[in-house]
Formats: structure tokens, sequence, C-alpha cells
């Protein structure tokens, strides 16, 4: 489970406090899919940075699967966004001189040991449709398989909340379509929830949960 409670974040600047999000209150159950729209610079990267635990609220509560991750040090915060949290980028973020298999595996490394990574990266890897292309580097694919790595990569370590920037926003429209119906098969098949930032109504209409940010405000469309 996801809970929100009362979340709020500013920012300081020159001139005072600049309100990005304000009251925020919202719980989400493995299961869940929901998709979050609005304008630029309504907060959307904000609130997702804030889910992803990677920057504290300025008020209210964040926790996940019963933990509040910002009351852990360092080195406990980021091994829990490891094993909690998945992220996939507009922009993939694969690492070049690595294979399609060794970016699936980098958040292994620094996960509890696991002999069982390469076979589930494998598994993961045929599920997205790379089968055939495990082995060849990011420069070797398409847009579209670059993605379909980063998704693969963000379960590979079976994570309870899956967190998706624009994750289509860089692709064709097939293409887009494609990895859209990829994303919730599997977000289904694993039962993780599935919260997605994005500018793209056609994508958000896949979703059965939407929300709209704006006046720092989350609505519910």
């Amino acid at each position: 489970m996801l809970q929100l409670n009362n979340l709020t974040k500013d920012y300081p600047t020159p001139g005072g406090r600049l309100p990005i999000l304000a009251d925020v209150s919202l719980t989400f159950n493995r299961g869940d899919a929901a998709a979050i729209m609005g304008p630029s610079g309504s907060g959307k990267s904000t609130l997702l940075y804030l889910l992803g635990a990677l920057d504290p609220p300025t008020g209210g509560s964040l926790t996940l699967d019963g933990q509040n991750p910002f009351e852990l040090d360092e080195a406990r915060l980021a091994a829990f966004r490891n094993e909690k949290i998945g992220f996939i980028f507009q922009d993939h973020n694969l690492l070049p001189q690595c294979s399609a298999l060794e970016n699936v595996l980098t958040p292994t490394l620094v996960a509890k040991p696991n002999g069982n990574a390469v076979e589930r990266a494998q598994t993961l890897l045929k599920q997205v449709g790379l089968a055939e292309r495990m082995h060849h580097r990011p420069a070797e694919l398409s847009g579209g398989e670059k993605q379909r790595v980063a998704i693969a990569r963000a379960l590979i370590n079976q994570p309870l909340l899956l967190l998706a920037d624009e994750p289509t926003g860089n692709l064709d429209h097939d293409t887009a379509e494609t990895i859209a119906e990829l994303l919730l098969d599997l977000h289904r098949q694993q039962q993780t929830i599935l919260i997605v930032v994005t500018h793209s109504a056609e994508l958000a209409a896949k979703f059965p949960v939407r929300f709209e940010l704006a006046d720092r405000k989350l609505l519910k469309k």
C-alpha cells in the first residue's frame, strides 16, 4: 500500500517559499494503476520524485508498504528504493556499454544476492519481446526496444511501486501504443502499484484512474 497524507512541497527562492504541492492525500493498493496529467510546471515531476523517495516532502507524510522512507538513513533509503520501487524514464537511461541483459540486471548488483537474477532477467526480456536482442547494446536497439529494456529493468527486483515518467513521450504513435499495452499487461501480471506521469491524453485514457495536477492540488478526473 502507498499512502500520502497531507503531502506538501515547496522550495526556497530569493522571493520566499515557492509552493508546488498542497495537502495531497491518496491511497493506492497493490494492483492499482493511475495516470497523472497536468501542464508543464504543474509539479508532476516533483510529485514523482516524492513518490519515488528521491526528494522529501516539506510537510505531511508518505508511507510505502508501511514504511516512511524519509525516516531511513541514506544507505537504508537507497536499499529501500532499490527493493520497493521501479523507475521507467522517458529517455531510458540505459548504460551504453552494457547489453540489454546487463542493463536489466543493474538493479540487482546492489540488492541481496539472488541466484535467480539472470534467469529472471532473461524471462523479463522474453516477456517484453526481446528474446533475440538481449545481448545487443543500446546503440543497436530502436527507441521502442530501449524502452522495453527499461521496463524489464524496472521490474527485475519485483517492486511494489512502479513509476513511469512520460514512458511513451519519445516514441512514434504505433510504438507508443505497443509500449503502453505492454506496461499495463506486465503491471496486471505482477500486481504492482503503477503510477504514470504523462502529457498524453491517449496514454492516460488507458488507465482506470486518472488525476489532474493543477493549482498545487491533485484532482481525480
